[in-house]
């Protein structure tokens, strides 16, 4: 525990000057309570690193984050979340309620979300059970995200690089209302600086090519792994998917899209549920808008790519002219 609270501390403090939210201990007993022992049925979503679980405490619903111990920094990635987390206040991002710190790697308490992550939702559109994500829920769910990077990148004394933007940190409500979570491989730029240069970490698909490639990345680079995000949600199929069928054209994912508007086969690669609505509501001049301002993330060069901030103005408009 003492441990644990004197990284957190020096963390926060280096981070963020001392600016950051309140948040409160708890003990490993009262989070495994709330849990009912980390039971697999109140699993709300997991990745490669954390497990996010449902939680009663207090007679109030919690979100629950466990690191798995397999993961090799585990503990470097919790203490990432907790010093990130405590400094957030967004609407889309995941609210940071406190911690316990007595257990080997810190467990986490956030705010109440049940529904589940975005990219489950797209694998799992078809089901029919599932209510399907028409283009008003998809704009909605882009334009907010794009507000909560946009705070990351402008809204601190120095810019925040989220660095693993996907579906799969993206969770939803029965509303729709979407938050960003997950922390762990998050930076803020130095000082006097424009970019930082580490090892390459992320999840393929989502990452620059010019990080990819040099290892060097900054703001830009989560604008491109915007545009595969937007790509997601233009075709509702899942980025690993979109990559194989780039890559065994020997293209990057934006040349790849512009095959299919210079082969007037634009409709082929869209989710067909969004046809139907566009067609239906006859917003097609949105659909191409928003296509429009996918391609601009994902080009090749950074320099070329627009802000957060320019992403989410437009999806504002776009999303505005479509309602």
């Amino acid at each position: 525990m003492l441990r644990n609270g004197a990284s957190v501390l020096k963390e926060l403090i280096a981070s963020s000057n001392g600016n950051y939210n309140p948040y409160r201990i708890f003990s490993a007993q009262e989070l495994k309570l709330a849990t009912n022992n980390y039971d697999q049925k109140n699993v709300i979503t997991e990745d490669w690193g954390c497990i996010l679980y449902k939680g009663f405490w207090q007679e109030r619903l919690i979100s629950v984050m466990r690191f798995r111990e397999s993961n090799r920094d585990e503990h470097g990635s919790c203490i990432n979340n907790i010093v990130y987390a405590a400094q957030m206040s967004h609407n889309h991002i995941l609210k940071l309620i406190g911690c316990c710190l007595e257990t080997q790697i810190p467990i986490l308490a956030f705010e109440s979300v049940e529904y589940g992550n975005l990219r489950d939702r797209i694998l799992s559109a078809s089901q029919p059970q599932i209510e399907p994500l028409l283009m008003k829920h998809r704009l909605k769910i882009a334009m907010d995200i794009a507000h909560a990077l946009a705070y990351l990148h402008f809204g601190f004394p120095r810019p925040i690089v989220y660095r693993d933007f996907k579906t799969a940190h993206i969770l939803l409500n029965e509303e729709n209302v979407a938050k960003l979570f997950d922390f762990s491989l998050s930076i803020s730029i130095p000082e006097g600086e424009t970019h930082i240069t580490d090892t390459v970490m992320g999840t393929w698909g989502y990452c620059a090519p010019e990080y990819q490639s040099t290892g060097v990345f900054n703001e830009k680079s989560d604008v491109y792994g915007f545009g595969a995000f937007l790509f997601e949600l233009l075709t509702g199929q899942i980025i690993s998917d979109l990559m194989k069928a780039a890559d065994n054209l020997g293209c990057p994912l934006e040349e790849y899209f512009k095959k299919f508007i210079e082969d007037n086969s634009f409709t082929e690669i869209v989710d067909r549920l969004i046809i139907q609505d566009i067609l239906c509501l006859r917003k097609e001049q949105q659909l191409h808008a928003y296509a429009q301002l996918m391609s601009e993330c994902l080009k090749e060069s950074p320099v070329d790519r627009p802000t957060m901030v320019d992403v989410a103005k437009k999806l504002r408009q776009i999303y505005c002219s479509f309602m």
